[in-house]
C-alpha cells in the first residue's frame, strides 16, 4: 500500500457505505422508488463537501453478482442519488462498488477473495491512488464491523454507524470541522 504524498492539494476524504448509511438498508435496493435516505445523510455529505472534504461513497454491492439487479440499474440509482443530492447541496466526489462476491451466481462477478469488497480495503486504496486524499485526516463511515475492518487496513479512521441521524452522529464525533482544511492563512507562500 503505498502512501499518498504530501503535498497542499491533499484533503481528508469522508468514505462513507451505502446501505444503512446513506439510505436506509431495505435490502438490495437498487431502485429508485424503493431508496430512501437516512436522515441528516444529505445535511452530512453538504458539510463535508464545505469544510473542504472530498466524499467518497465505498459500497458492496453483491445483488450485481447475485443476478438481483444489473451493474446499469445499480449505476442509475448511484446517478438519482447524486442529483437529489445536488438539489439539497451536497455532491459526491467518487463511488466505488464492489459487485463480486465468493458465491455470486453471475459467474463473471465470483471471486474467492474479492479485493474490493469489505472487509478488504480494495475500494478504498484505489480511491486514495485517484484523489488527493490525505490518510490520515480521513474517516470511513460504516454501519458494519467489515466495514471498519477495511478501514483498518487501509489505515484509515472507521466510525461505526448505530443507526439515527448520521450528521448527529458525525457532530458528536466532532466532525466535520467547522472550517475548510485549508484556507487562504495556510496557502504556500502566505
Amino acid at each position: 500500500m503505498t502512501e499518498t504524498p504530501p503535498d497542499s492539494q491533499a484533503r481528508p476524504a469522508l468514505f462513507l457505505d451505502r446501505d444503512g448509511v446513506l439510505n436506509e438498508d431495505r435490502g438490495y435496493v437498487h431502485r429508485w422508488q424503493d431508496f430512501r435516505w437516512i436522515a441528516g445523510a444529505r445535511e452530512a455529505v453538504a458539510a463535508f463537501n464545505r469544510a473542504g472534504w472530498l466524499v467518497v461513497v465505498v459500497t458492496n454491492q453483491s445483488g450485481v453478482g447475485r443476478g438481483f439487479y444489473s451493474e446499469p440499474e445499480m449505476h442509475a440509482l448511484h446517478a438519482r442519488m447524486v442529483e437529489d443530492l445536488a438539489r439539497a447541496g451536497g455532491r459526491i466526489d467518487a463511488l466505488f462498488h464492489a459487485p463480486q462476491h465468493p458465491q455470486a451466481a453471475v459467474e463473471a462477478y465470483r471471486h474467492p477473495d474479492p479485493p474490493d469488497r469489505k472487509p478488504n480495503p480494495g475500494m478504498i486504496v484505489r480511491a486514495m491512488a485517484d484523489l488527493p486524499i490525505d490518510r490520515a485526516r480521513s474517516v470511513l463511515v460504516g454501519d458494519k464491523p467489515s466495514d471498519l475492518e477495511a478501514a483498518a487496513r487501509a489505515g484509515v479512521r472507521g466510525l461505526l454507524f448505530p443507526g439515527g441521524n448520521l450528521m448527529n452522529f458525525l457532530e458528536a464525533e466532532g466532525l466535520p470541522p467547522s472550517a475548510p482544511p485549508s484556507g487562504p492563512a495556510s496557502a504556500p507562500g502566505s
